[in-house]
Parts: C-alpha cells; sequence; structure tokens
C-alpha cells in the first residue's frame, strides 16, 4: 500500500503569544503565515496557555486509584460519569490537607493545572481536599451489605469449617492473573500441595460477576475440590465491584463446599469475603490455609519415624554392646535358659488346654443330656403310652368333634398299633 502523504499542521502564531518569544533558528519552516511548532513548543504554549487559564480551581469527583508512593507523595484519579483526571498530592502539601484521599471518596480538590511536557499529560496539582459526601459505589456497597446481611448471609452460624487435610482444591481466578501464580507457586513449594482444579474466570468488568457466580456453582454440583478458593490481586474500589454483586453472594453462600475467599489486599473488604466460609489477606495467604496443616502434618510424621528409627537403633546397639561381653558359654547357657523357660511354659500351656478341652467336653454331655430328655418328654409317642390316641380322618388330624359327622370313618393310632373305626355319633364339649 501506498503510504498518504505527510501533512504539516500549524498553529497561527496570534492564538499562542509565547510563540513570538521563540528564536527564529528554532522554527523549522514556514507554510504562509503560519508558524509550524515542534513537540515541544507545543507542549510548552499549552501548558502555558491551561496553567494561565486555570491558576486555581476546584473540581468534584469520586476518588479512585489512591496509590501513595514510596516518596511520600500521592497519586489518584479525580473522575465522574464524564471524564477522569489524573491528580498529584506532593508530599509536602499533604500535611495540610483536610482530608486524606481514599478510594470511593467524593471529594472537593482545590489546585492548579500543570502539564507535564515528556508524556504530553496533564494533570491537577493538589493544594487541599475536602470530603463532599460518600462516593456512588461506597453507598452500592453500604446498600447491598445492609440488604444482604438482614438475609442472615454473613451469620458466622452458616460458615462451614475448612477441611483438615484437603487432597484436592478449586481455584477460580483469572487464568493470566498474578493471583493465580502466587497461589500456584506457595502450594507448589509445599511438600503437601493438594490436587487443584483451576476455573478460570473473568474478575473484573460487568461480565465479571455472572461468570465468577457460575463457576461457583460449577465447583459445588460437580465436588471439584474438598474447599474453594475465589481469588484476584488488589485494585481500587471499581475493579473489586464484581466481588460486590448480589449474584456472587448469593452463590458463594448457596455453596456446598466451605469457601476461602483471598480478593485484594489486605486492607481490602468486599461482600464475596462477609459472605465466604474464611476470609484470606491475600491470595498467597488462602493458598497457605489449606496447605499449612497437611505440611505440619507431614513434618510431624517425619519427626516421629526419624525418632523410631533412633530408638530401635539405640536399642539394638545396647543388646549388641551386652552380647558382645559374653562368652560362647554364657551366651549357650543364656540360650538353654530361654529354651528351658520357653518348653515349661508350652507344657503349661498344653495341660492348660486339656483341662479346658475335658470340663467342656462333660459341660456339652450333659446340656446333650437334658436335650434328649426334654426331646423325649415332649414326643407324640410318650404322650400316647399314657392312654391317648392319636384321630385322622383322610390322613387328617382331628382335634374336635365338631370336624366329625355320623358315619364318617377315621383311623385311630396308639402308643402301638392302631385301629379304623366308623362315627356312630358326637358329642360337644
Amino acid at each position: 500500500m501506498a503510504s498518504s502523504p505527510r501533512r504539516l499542521i500549524s498553529i497561527p502564531s496570534e492564538r499562542f503569544p509565547i510563540a513570538a518569544n521563540f528564536k527564529e533558528d528554532s522554527v523549522p519552516d514556514e507554510i504562509g503565515d503560519l508558524k509550524v511548532f515542534s513537540v515541544t513548543e507545543l507542549t510548552a504554549a499549552i501548558k502555558d496557555r491551561l496553567e494561565e487559564s486555570f491558576p486555581l480551581i476546584n473540581v468534584k469527583g469520586e476518588i479512585s486509584n489512591c496509590k501513595p508512593s514510596g516518596a511520600g507523595h500521592v497519586y489518584f484519579t479525580l473522575k465522574d460519569s464524564g471524564a477522569v483526571i489524573s491528580v498529584a498530592l506532593f508530599r509536602g502539601r499533604a500535611p495540610g490537607v483536610k482530608t486524606k484521599p481514599a478510594d470511593g471518596m467524593m471529594a472537593v480538590v482545590t489546585g492548579n493545572i500543570d502539564v507535564y511536557p515528556p508524556r504530553g499529560s496533564y494533570q491537577l496539582i493538589a493544594a487541599d481536599i475536602r470530603a463532599a459526601g460518600r462516593g456512588e459505589l461506597l453507598e452500592i456497597f453500604e446498600r447491598r451489605k445492609m440488604a444482604l446481611g438482614s438475609e442472615g448471609l454473613f451469620d458466622q452460624s452458616r460458615k462451614k469449617p475448612l477441611p483438615l487435610y484437603p487432597r484436592s482444591v478449586a481455584v477460580i481466578s483469572s487464568q493470566t492473573g498474578a493471583a493465580l501464580r502466587d497461589i500456584l507457586q506457595v502450594l507448589a513449594r509445599r511438600s503437601a500441595a493438594p490436587k487443584i482444579n483451576v476455573l478460570p474466570s473473568l474478575v473484573q468488568g460487568p461480565e465479571a460477576a455472572g461468570i465468577i457466580a457460575a463457576q461457583i456453582r460449577r465447583a459445588s454440583v460437580y465436588n471439584l475440590g474438598e474447599v474453594v478458593i475465589l481469588a484476584r490481586g488488589g485494585g481500587s474500589l471499581e475493579d473489586l465491584m464484581a466481588f460486590n454483586e448480589e449474584v456472587v453472594v448469593r452463590a458463594i453462600a448457596d455453596c456446598s463446599i466451605p469457601l476461602i475467599s483471598g480478593v485484594g489486599h489486605e486492607t481490602d473488604v468486599s461482600l464475596a469475603d462477609l459472605a465466604a466460609d474464611v476470609r484470606a489477606a491475600t491470595p498467597s495467604a488462602a493458598a497457605e490455609l489449606v496447605s499449612d496443616r497437611s505440611e505440619d502434618l507431614l513434618l510431624r510424621v517425619g519427626g516421629l519415624m526419624k525418632d523410631i528409627i533412633w530408638t530401635i537403633q539405640a536399642h539394638l546397639n545396647t543388646i549388641g554392646l551386652r552380647l558382645g561381653k559374653l562368652g560362647i558359654t554364657e551366651l549357650a547357657g543364656i540360650a538353654g535358659a530361654r529354651l528351658n523357660e520357653a518348653l515349661r511354659r508350652s507344657d503349661e500351656a498344653w495341660e492348660s488346654m486339656e483341662r479346658a478341652g475335658r470340663n467342656r467336653l462333660v459341660e456339652l454331655r450333659h446340656r446333650l443330656e437334658l436335650a434328649a430328655r426334654a426331646l423325649a418328654d415332649a414326643s407324640p409317642r410318650a404322650i400316647m403310652k399314657r392312654g391317648f390316641a392319636c384321630v385322622t380322618r383322610d390322613g387328617i388330624g382331628i382335634d374336635d368333634s365338631a370336624q366329625l359327622t355320623i358315619g364318617d370313618r377315621i383311623a385311630l393310632r396308639f402308643a402301638r398299633g392302631g385301629a379304623d373305626a366308623e362315627i356312630l355319633g358326637t358329642k360337644s364339649e
């Protein structure tokens, strides 16, 4: 493709009086009446015009991305629904401001506009900060916290205890985020690291909350771990809002598996932290919670094994020293004495077994005699010997005269022999 010709953009010098101070040899060219500015000259002109037009202004907005620097300065963003502006609060002015900046705070920042030429960007240099009410995000956070808390979703009674020695863990986090790397690194250097099932999810943005909730439900339904870790690194209040959504809180409350929330830094508190069974200060701390006790158990077992080996070895050494001091005659005498003792115990055990066997046999014979006697006494033949007979008709036993009619033929069986008979008449009892 042929490249389009470059166009030079010129700005009338009368619109920027500072251009009159530039040396002629610093201007590369002129096109008609329009001066051609270098980038440095243009940035300097904009800087002077902005600083002149806005020497001291008040700007109202919501503070976010508040980050103190190591040098003592504080950098943050001031925003509203339509735009954002970067703000710098330098160390020298920080002690005099009325309100310390914090994420989510609505504030009025007093300061002047400054242009930073190396980046071609502008920012507000803060001279004072005054609170202007709570930020919209914090109000949303508090409203949801009260509403969900009134349903008991944050109650301590709902919290499930973590398993002592989990063998598997489900991690819900960004697949490319630092939080997942930190968790994997912590578990990798543990001697009792559990099996890890990674459930990737967005952790920021409008679609993140739905995906997070779906992955929590998936881990619960399919039992993808004995414990679930929900993790992401630190960020501003806006960055963490996905973990304050109602759908995420309800998914955590309904999860049948114990869940650890490792969201943000130690100072960040989300609704997911309140609903979780355990809150960890950081993702790394969450990983340590699921592996510390297992590692401690292995270390204790290893220590006990060493103690057992040392005890056995010491006992063998003691025996070896004792045997080393004895001659063949002494050893033969000790062995003979031990053998005689063993034989004596064997004879005693045999006699005891024989005696117990005889006693048991006598007892069983006596019980057998009693059973035979009882059986004989209950025999029908024994009853018939006392003058009774067994009456049957067509092979069916008769025990009531009402079962018979005149003319029926019956069979009589006595203790010895039998007879046939015919019914001439019946009598009731």
